[in-house]
């Protein structure tokens, strides 16, 4: 039978687009929103696009609850398996009552603990809960492994300058970065190349070219050619700059500037400074030597990577 693939867009889906090969998963559907990341990542599967519904959107969820419950009306489904967000509670609650088994990943921003989602989450009976760090693992979560184990860095020979850059600010939209943006745009030389995907962030002098979300087989190929990768904190980006070979310029939004709804990116920034995956900073000291030092590593595959491991359905 086949497997519901449950995720938000953006970081959410990324993360489990990622972890796919590592689930044991054969026959496959996926239900997200439809964005051009949707449609680019996905392409050629069998999707189900729902309604989009941001973060605590009690609206948005209750349109995708419609659209599950008349999905498991329609069809016997194996299990589901979700990173989050509010999507994954909508499709959770009737696969309960139809018996079917769900898993939920807690995303891998989640550095010291469950989010809302997860916390909602493990109030539905029957629901596997996964967290991607040993650290926070008990009675209720288990750890299953870690997105990203599949990455390792390593220093570079011989460094190339940098004059071709991608800066990439999420493209959530509710939240905005201003703050790192104002200040890329007087940092970073005129004459260098720079790919700017700003998703909702506005300021009074917009880079020229500023688009708000570029289609992810454009921006793939864009960071594969790119010097450097300024990114914000997010998941889904620092997956992208990963897997094109880069340590990004990592930037953690902050909640005391309306950039996030918490500030789990200064938790994951931190992380993946750990892992030497990334060059993080915040936003006004980032500096075009941090960028140099961010340029000079690469990243790649790990060898051997084990799979994530879910309880038997």
């Amino acid at each position: 039978m086949t497997t519901l693939l449950v995720a938000s867009t953006g970081g959410h889906l990324a993360e489990l687009h990622d972890l796919t090969p590592r689930l044991g998963v054969g026959e496959r559907r996926w239900v997200t929103f439809d964005s051009p990341q949707s449609r680019s990542l996905l392409e050629g599967e069998d999707v189900v696009f729902v309604p989009p519904a941001t973060s605590r959107d009690l609206v948005g969820a209750v349109k995708d609850l419609i659209v599950a419950e008349r999905m498991f009306r329609s069809r016997r489904y194996e299990r589901v398996i979700s990173t989050g967000a509010s999507v994954a509670l909508a499709f959770f609650l009737p696969a309960t009552r139809a018996g079917v088994p769900c898993s939920y990943i807690e995303s891998a921003t989640r550095t010291e603990g469950p989010s809302l989602t997860g916390r909602l989450a493990a109030r539905v009976p029957r629901t596997r809960l996964y967290t991607q760090y040993p650290a926070w693992a008990d009675d209720t979560w288990q750890y299953g492994g870690s997105i990203f184990d599949a990455f390792e860095a390593e220093p570079l020979a011989e460094p190339r300058p940098v004059s071709k850059v991608v800066v990439t600010l999420g493209t959530h939209e509710r939240y905005t970065f201003p703050r790192l943006l104002n200040h890329l745009v007087t940092l970073l030389p005129p004459e260098w190349d720079v790919l700017w995907q700003v998703g909702s962030t506005v300021v009074d002098k917009m880079p020229a070219g500023a688009r708000k979300q570029v289609p992810i087989t454009e921006m793939r190929q864009a960071l594969a050619e790119a010097d450097a990768v300024i990114s914000h904190a997010g998941v889904g980006s620092a997956l992208a700059a990963m897997q094109a070979g880069k340590r990004a310029l990592y930037v953690p939004r902050r909640r005391a500037f309306g950039e996030h709804v918490d500030d789990h990116q200064v938790a994951m920034a931190r992380e993946l400074e750990g892992r030497k995956l990334v060059v993080a900073r915040e936003a006004p000291q980032v500096s075009l030597a941090d960028l140099a030092e961010a340029a000079a590593w690469s990243v790649r595959a790990s060898p051997g990577v084990a799979p994530f491991r879910l309880a038997p359905s």
